[in-house]
């Protein structure tokens, strides 16, 4: 329908009018806003800037001393401990799986009891991930500091801190994953008359193992570069050789180290991805993307 000029009437108009003030008011207040914020944040940021002392200057001799000790580590040396490195860097793989197998077999039932749709008191399932929260809620890194108070230097040390931080979070990611798992299957199991427990193994399980497995394996390869730090602190391996090359200035002898650490991390990655894909996909991996 086509509108005329003779079918607007004066009242069309006078509410046209006060329309149109409040619709530019509100544009306005909410450029207004949106500028207010964004001055906020600039001088947010340029408070922890002034409050960091961070400077032209200080970044330029900062990027100058990087590069001083970049040319010392050309060309990577050994410096005669290569057998050393390698058991240091066992040490650290060692530490890694046992935390992250431990992390695991901790973290499966705890999922369990903390999906809703297999603990539906609220109760318990509100104090559980709240528990959860705690242990993942701290860094590995604080974990260490105290079990080397507790139990010592060495390897233990970093086993403890991986187990209990990653219990938590592996905790929470297969709660989710069986929170979300498909109703068919469990509704099929269930409606054959299955007990609680077999709608578990033969409805849920096969639908979370994948997942499991996945989590797990990642968990493994993060923490290979997380026992490394841990070393630093107190947990030996090859953060230890590590820590000490950097505070003896052998940067050709760091070099090195980083390389193996670098070499280890790829081949592990490579390999987590071969036996994901031979264990959830039940074939050889053909997948040469990285």
């Amino acid at each position: 329908m086509t509108l005329r000029v003779s079918d607007i009437t004066p009242e069309d108009i006078a509410a046209e009018r006060r329309r149109m003030p409040r619709a530019f008011a509100g544009t306005l207040n909410e450029r207004a806003m949106r500028a207010a914020l964004w001055l906020l944040f600039l001088g947010f940021v340029i408070e922890c800037l002034w409050q960091f002392d961070v400077t032209p200057q200080r970044l330029f001799l900062g990027i100058g001393g990087v590069w001083k000790i970049l040319r010392l580590m050309v060309p990577p040396q050994t410096g005669g401990f290569l057998p050393e490195l390698l058991g240091s860097l066992a040490q650290t793989l060692a530490m890694a799986f046992i935390g992250t197998l431990l992390a695991t077999l901790f973290a499966v039932p705890l999922g369990f009891l903390a999906a809703r749709n297999v603990l539906p008191n609220w109760v318990l399932h509100f104090g559980l991930r709240r528990g959860l929260d705690v242990l993942r809620g701290i860094d590995q890194l604080i974990w260490a500091l105290v079990f080397v108070r507790a139990v010592g230097l060495g390897p233990l040390t970093g086993i403890l801190a991986i187990a209990i931080s990653d219990t938590g979070t592996l905790a929470k990611l297969f709660s989710e994953a069986i929170e979300n798992v498909d109703r068919k299957p469990v509704d099929g199991v269930r409606s054959v008359g299955a007990l609680p427990f077999q709608v578990l193994r033969y409805g849920v399980v096969p639908q979370v193992i994948p997942v499991i497995l996945s989590q797990a394996l990642y968990f493994f390869e993060s923490n290979t570069r997380s026992a490394t730090i841990l070393g630093i602190v107190g947990a030996g391996g090859i953060g230890l050789a590590l820590s000490e090359r950097i505070k003896a200035n052998l940067w050709d002898q760091v070099a090195f180290v980083i390389l193996i650490i670098l070499v280890t991390v790829a081949v592990i990655d490579m390999l987590s991805r071969l036996i994901r894909h031979r264990l959830i996909r039940g074939a050889p991996s053909t997948d040469r993307s990285v």
